[in-house]
């Protein structure tokens, strides 16, 4: 690999990496913005126009707290912990494709840190690897609220990571393909996976729901029952670690899905506009489409979120492993014999 190439991966890592802070930045801002249109609220408004500085403010006051750490915590964990959460939320952008190759003064530049042929496996491996920092953080915190809330995202996470793996086998039965790039490739135009497995779309976004901990499945967190889940005893910005990464991992779960199901970077007039508007503006094109794809999630994740009331415990374990899984597997059959057949 030449030297420029080098240096424009690197460049590539660096705006992938600042993307997903600023989006989770302010998706905090929008969750809150969503909440009050849903609550017939204003919602933050104070700091600068429309309160669009908000989550500067919020991030300036998690460095400034004061560093608590319990005295009776294990203190190397107690910081492994969010900093373990923050680091696999940040990894998984790495083999998503943002978008066809670019070319930018002669130089084909290629919108996806790296194309490996087992992409989606490592996403799979991500996401196993990020329960880790909750499990940790609950378990060091030498509290008993949070380590009941390590012990339900741990449950949580297993249970639905089965669902998740199941529901994915019959796209991957269609495509031929681990290679995030490939299946994006395949959905050129209108060809978009969602047409061909709805049923595999509709269990892989529940389960999406439960891998991020998010509203109704939020359990590891309830404050209801857990004061705070298993990050009660954190504060600073150790507790910004954990949020942060609770919406970075919304946010690659939502380009997931868009890569898988809905056609990531494709849409329909492609190739005419490839044709008219040249190389460079039509991957542009696309890389806008992709975002918005990926914001209309964000929205839904948050529209969900101050809509459907949290599940009890019982239910949350009950559609896991009663309802999603013997669906996924009634998906694969389906799936296997349509593809036999036809």
């Amino acid at each position: 690999m030449e030297l420029a190439d080098i240096i424009i991966k690197f460049v590539l890592i660096v705006i992938i990496f600042a993307i997903s802070l600023v989006v989770a930045m302010y998706s905090t801002y929008a969750e809150r913005k969503v909440a009050a249109f849903f609550q017939d609220r204003i919602g933050p408004n104070r700091a600068g126009p429309w309160g669009i500085l908000q989550p500067l403010c919020d991030g300036g006051k998690m460095f400034l707290k004061e560093e608590i750490i319990p005295t009776n915590a294990s203190a190397f964990l107690f910081i492994a912990g969010p900093s373990l959460a923050i680091l696999t939320a940040c990894i998984g952008s790495a083999v998503i494709p943002w978008g066809q190759q670019i070319t930018i003064g002669g130089h084909v530049v290629d919108l996806q840190v790296t194309d490996i042929n087992v992409g989606v496996l490592y996403i799979f491996g991500v996401v196993s690897l990020g329960v880790y920092g909750v499990m940790i953080g609950g378990w060091a915190s030498n509290n008993k609220y949070s380590l009941l809330g390590a012990i339900r995202a741990a449950s949580q996470n297993i249970s639905y990571e089965i669902s998740m793996g199941l529901s994915i086998i019959a796209l991957l039965m269609l495509t031929g393909t681990l290679s995030l790039r490939e299946i994006a490739e395949q959905q050129h135009g209108w060809n978009w996976n969602v047409l061909r497995q709805p049923l595999g779309f509709l269990l892989f976004i529940v389960c999406a729901f439960a891998e991020t901990n998010r509203t109704p499945f939020d359990l590891p967190e309830c404050e209801t029952e857990l004061v705070g889940g298993y990050h009660t005893e954190y504060s600073s910005m150790k507790l910004g670690f954990y949020l942060f990464a609770e919406y970075i991992n919304m946010f690659i779960s939502s380009a997931v899905m868009v890569t898988l199901y809905w056609g990531g970077y494709n849409y329909p007039g492609m190739d005419w506009v490839l044709a008219h508007a040249g190389p460079t503006i039509a991957p542009i094109i696309g890389v806008v489409v992709m975002f918005t794809k990926v914001f209309l999630f964000i929205f839904f994740f948050m529209w969900v979120r101050w809509t459907i009331p949290r599940f009890r415990y019982d239910q949350l374990m009950d559609l896991g492993w009663k309802i999603l899984i013997p669906l996924a597997i009634a998906n694969i059959v389906l799936t296997g014999v349509i593809g036999t057949f036809l």
